[in-house]
């Protein structure tokens, strides 16, 4: 037998829905309890890929086996079950569709039901707007949102290196020699009157000189100058987060405490 106290734990399980044989239907999703009795009648089944898709089947014969639950039907069944909206409240008609569909009779009792709370009771309000105290003592919890801010790191940008040639003119100078000619003239002594006596008279003659100069020669090469890399720094600054959170009220009739 399926019993309202197991609901708790196998919310937290991670459980499997089973059928009779043991064949996994799908995983254990939500559970839905009866608008009046309070007393667990529906189970949402995770299945498809990655439990993307949830179809509800009756509790009406479910036991519990460790974190999982055992329903007498088979996993097409349950893939095949109408598609209902699975909010917070299931309708009578949704219901009744969904009997139809696992071969309920006539005479089944559709009197709506409700999604359990995570602490395995239901979300239904009725009782607090007649006036009653939910739970066994007299107290209420009050409960409000917090915001609770944290950081993701995400891609805010590229950058890159990128290497291109530019053309620029560069002047130098470097200093350059040549060679020009200079006319000597000698008187004749004794040291170089033989040579002097030594050309025939009164002949033509002549004398060349090659000249020489330098020119400036230009050569290129490639040499590294210099490294460059990209690196990357963190800086800290301060980001304001704003968000509306809710909280809950009570106040008490009869009494002059003051509302919280």
């Amino acid at each position: 037998m399926f019993a309202r106290e197991d609901i708790d734990r196998l919310m937290q399980s991670n459980g499997d829905v089973l059928s009779t044989d043991r064949d996994k239907i799908g995983g254990i999703g939500t559970f839905y309890t009866d608008d009046e009795s309070g007393e667990p009648t529906w189970l949402t089944v995770k299945m498809g890929l990655f439990g993307a898709s949830e179809s509800f089947a009756p509790l009406e014969g479910a036991s519990v086996d460790g974190d999982d639950i055992l329903i007498p039907y088979t996993k097409d069944q349950v893939k095949d079950a109408p598609r209902v909206a699975g909010d917070e409240h299931m309708e009578e008609s949704e219901e009744e569709r969904l009997y139809s569909h696992y071969g309920f009779g006539e005479g089944t009792s559709y009197l709506g039901t409700r999604r359990a709370g995570e602490d395995g009771g239901t979300r239904d309000t009725s009782e607090l707007d007649a006036g009653a105290q939910p739970g066994t003592d007299e107290a209420m919890t009050r409960s409000e949102e917090r915001l609770n801010v944290g950081t993701e790191s995400r891609p805010a940008g590229r950058a890159r290196l990128r290497k291109y040639v530019t053309t620029e003119n560069v002047t130098t100078t470097v200093p350059v020699e040549r060679e020009e000619v200079r006319l000597e003239r000698e008187p004749i002594t004794d040291a170089n009157r033989d040579a002097a006596m030594s050309d025939p008279d009164l002949t033509e003659d002549e004398v060349e000189v090659t000249l020489h100069e330098e020119q400036p020669v230009v050569e290129k090469e490639t040499v590294p100058v210099e490294r460059v890399r990209l690196d990357k720094d963190t800086v800290t600054e301060d980001v304001t987060v704003s968000d509306d959170v809710r909280k809950e009220n009570i106040e008490a009739e009869g009494t002059d405490e003051t509302p919280r």
